[in-house]
């Protein structure tokens, strides 16, 4: 985590809905990545200018110290060096076509080479260049035509790989074609490999095993994404072979840790490595947002160029290219590291703006090694179901955080009460059960309320000095660093308050969240860093990372994320609307003390009033759908979101029957089991409910929720009715239905002997490993 700015977010209204939320979320997030991109283009300049003038690189000291901003010229060349490189792998060679004629623009150099052309019996042995060559003339007749179909299609990427043969040695290749802004790029990999492993029959397997990895996956109870991380590495080692396979996660400041491991027994272990967001720089997750899978099969090897046609105007873009060639910086990384070969696969996740990148599944091997495009298939198959699982996990994780939220709310309400304003900084639960933090603190009418980690009393009031001063026209402001938030006296809180969340109750009280520094969080394999290890600082390697990403981390926080800063929100609003109800009705905060006698006593109903409305409120506007029953079973709360789902109003559902009138027929012999479970004082959590959509008619006639069962109780402590707090997981539901479906497909392709079966096995003139193929199904 390089030293970017320290990421401050305000809110100006605490009753921001969340649109705006989403918008301020967005635009803190494309500032963050213009920041990154400035570090990462400053770093890579510094290496090259190195390698040139042979002065040394101190990775550690150089990431710490990235640039916030450099020159829009270097941005651009920084831009232009990874995305038009040039360059590509000499495990295989390329070819460039113009769509409209298939004659060759750009050509590697090596395709002399592996396609013998060199050879005496080539037609093309005199030919100089392959520039304005009829790229068909390449291979033998059955591929050129086979190539010149696939360009015709709008998705070239469903018919990859073709396999084709070279017309001088016979040789066959696997074919990846994709377009570009000047043509269709043609990636030729040869297709014959040492290890039996990776024959035709192999690649078949790997798609059973592939398939059998997915079953492994939706097997796994929810709520434990370390068990998910495990058996992808596990089954992705199985399915390629590589020496170490990891699960990097990408934090909210985009910092990256290790969270799952597989590894050879005498390979160090990465397990629990945090490493510095400059590590994987910007345009490279960029890319692998486009090309989710990313294979280098010798970091060693010396890379191609490519021979361009003068017509072309700039080098040609390898965005989308299996054969583009690392960057010297990262081939140096690699070598440093012990590693030789690796294998890259996105983890992509939805999120509220976008496709986002949650992470990458990598392989790493000490020897050179390939895997040909039909195994890197199956594994991009097994991530994009593991996506799959990710997001249903953080939607029900979602879902049981806004129901423990509004519990903690309303108990916090209630301590509010019974003794304001210290109940909700003296009592259990406490403020510092809505997030996580290591201390918190309540200031109110001048006097502090401090718990677990904090600055002193009278730092607190510095702080709220400050706060007024600079952040006056906002209701709110989070960091996780005081110190590049522009907090003068935050060296003087040292390592122990790094972090802060703060909420505005009224004008001049405020509420406090705390965070120590990151550091004392981070693990390396299972064990504290020791501070004494001598670690070369100059080289590009974990450890330098680790390094590197620590210094930073002793300055600053875990970063708070959205939901977190959601619930400190719906907090706010319910104390600041209670505080200004107990002024106006002249209800004082007592300390420590009960409200007695008949006059305060009404005073305290209003109070409770006011509390309940704020609630009703609070449950009303949540972006989870919400609804209750009473004991009849029959509707008495609808909130906005059930809904905006079910499109049916408030109005039109209160005294509806759950069970008949709105839970599909598919789900009410469950939903009767459910309600008569919840009125006999049992809850039920992770339930799926298929509720009918009341909406005009459109394509998805059912709305699926996963909601917790929460009962209501009386006075007496007796069951009076059923809350559900819920998650839509309708686009979910469809896309899992989807991948059922195509699982099907997957199963009935291994066992059948049709020969007109999809291109990832796709043969031309090559019967018998077809026939050899159909055997082994057999």
């Amino acid at each position: 985590m390089e030293p970017e700015k320290a990421t401050a977010t305000s809110s100006s209204s605490a009753a921001s809905n969340m649109r705006a939320k989403n918008t301020t979320t967005i635009a803190a997030n494309n500032d963050r990545t213009i920041v990154h991109c400035n570090a990462d283009a400053g770093l890579l300049s510094e290496f090259e200018q190195s390698t040139v003038s042979d002065k040394s690189f101190n990775y550690t000291r150089s990431t710490i110290n990235a640039p916030h901003s450099v020159p829009k010229e270097r941005i651009t060349a920084y831009f232009s060096r990874i995305q038009r490189g040039a360059l590509v792998q000499s495990f295989g060679c390329m070819l460039a076509v113009d769509e409209a004629t298939f004659k060759v623009i750009c050509y590697s150099e090596n395709c002399f080479d592996l396609l013998g052309l060199n050879v005496s019996s080539s037609a093309l042995k005199q030919v100089k260049t392959l520039i304005g060559v009829d790229a068909r003339a390449l291979f033998i007749p059955s591929s050129g035509d086979s190539l010149a179909r696939a360009s015709t299609a709008r998705e070239l990427s469903l018919l990859n790989p073709v396999w084709v043969y070279s017309r001088t040695t016979q040789k066959p290749f696997y074919a990846i074609l994709h377009r570009i802004d000047v043509g269709i790029v043609i990636d030729l990999e040869p297709a014959k490999s040492g290890d039996p492993a990776l024959s035709l029959a192999g690649a078949v397997q790997s798609q059973k095993l592939a398939v059998r990895a997915i079953s492994k996956l939706q097997a796994i109870p929810g709520g434990d994404i370390g068990a998910l991380g495990d058996t992808v590495v596990e089954n992705v080692q199985k399915l390629t072979g590589y020496d170490r396979v990891m699960v990097y996660k990408f934090h909210e400041d985009d910092h990256g840790e290790v969270v799952s491991e597989i590894r050879r027994a005498d390979l160090e272990s990465y397990l629990g490595l945090h490493y510095p967001a400059t590590d994987i720089p910007q345009a490279a997750r960029f890319l692998f947002k486009q090309n989710r899978v990313r294979i280098i099969c010798d970091c060693n090897a010396d890379p191609v160029n490519l021979v361009h046609s003068e017509e072309l105007k700039q080098p040609l873009l390898l965005v989308n290219s299996t054969l583009r060639a690392p960057h010297g910086c990262h081939r140096q990384y690699m070598a440093n590291m012990g590693s030789t070969a690796s294998l890259v696969l996105a983890v992509t996740v939805n999120s509220a703006e976008s496709i986002k990148l949650w992470g990458l599944v990598v392989c790493h091997h000490t020897s050179p090694r390939y895997v040909p495009f039909p195994l890197r298939y199956a594994c991009e198959f097994l991530i994009q179901a593991f996506g799959l699982q990710l997001n249903m996990e953080f939607q029900l994780a979602l879902q049981l955080a806004e129901k423990k939220i509004l519990k903690t709310q309303t108990l916090l309400c209630d301590m509010l009460l019974r003794d304001a304003p210290s109940g909700i900084v003296t009592q259990s639960p406490s403020i510092m059960d809505i997030v996580k933090c290591d201390g918190a603190a309540l200031y109110y009418n001048g006097t502090c309320w401090l718990m677990g980690v904090t600055p002193t009393e009278s730092q607190v009031k510095s702080i709220v000095k400050w706060l007024l001063k600079n952040h006056g026209d906002s209701t709110g402001l989070s960091t996780d660093s005081l110190a590049e938030a522009g907090y003068p006296d935050a060296a003087s809180l040292g390592n122990a308050v790094c972090g802060l969340a703060t909420a505005r109750i009224s004008s001049n009280d405020c509420l406090f969240w705390f965070r120590s520094h990151t550091a004392k969080e981070v693990l390396w394999g299972g064990a504290k860093h020791d501070p004494h290890d001598k670690d070369d600082g100059e080289r590009m390697h974990p450890r330098s990372s680790f390094k590197a990403f620590l210094e930073a981390a002793k300055s600053r926080s875990l970063p708070w994320e959205v939901s977190e800063i959601n619930a400190i929100h719906s907090l706010q609003l319910i104390m600041r609307d209670s505080f200004q109800e107990m002024e106006e009705t002249g209800l004082k905060a007592i300390k420590h003390s009960r409200p007695s006698g008949t006059g305060k006593q009404s005073q305290g109903m209003d109070g409770i009033s006011s509390v309940t409305c704020e609630m009703v409120k609070l449950i009303e506007t949540a972006q989870v759908p919400i609804f209750g029953v009473d004991s009849e079973g029959l509707i008495n709360g609808w909130n906005a979101k059930i809904a905006e789902l079910t499109g049916l109003v408030d109005s039109e559902a209160m005294g509806k029957s759950l069970v008949n009138d709105i839970v599909h027929e598919d789900s009410r012999g469950a939903v009767e089991g459910i309600l008569s479970r919840a009125l006999q004082g049992d809850e039920d959590k992770k339930i799926e409910l298929k509720l009918r959509n009341f909406g005009p008619p459109q394509q998805n006639s059912e709305v699926y929720i996963v909601a917790n069962s929460c009962t209501s109780r009386n006075r007496a402590n007796n069951v009076v009715g059923v809350c559900f707090v819920g998650q839509d997981i309708t686009s979910e539901k469809l896309v899992t239905d989807k991948f059922i479906r195509l699982q099907g497909d997957y199963k009935a392709i291994i066992q059948s002997l049709n020969p007109l079966i999809p291109p990832i096995f796709a043969s031309d003139g090559m019967p018998a490993a077809l026939n050899g193929m159909q055997q082994w199904g057999s």
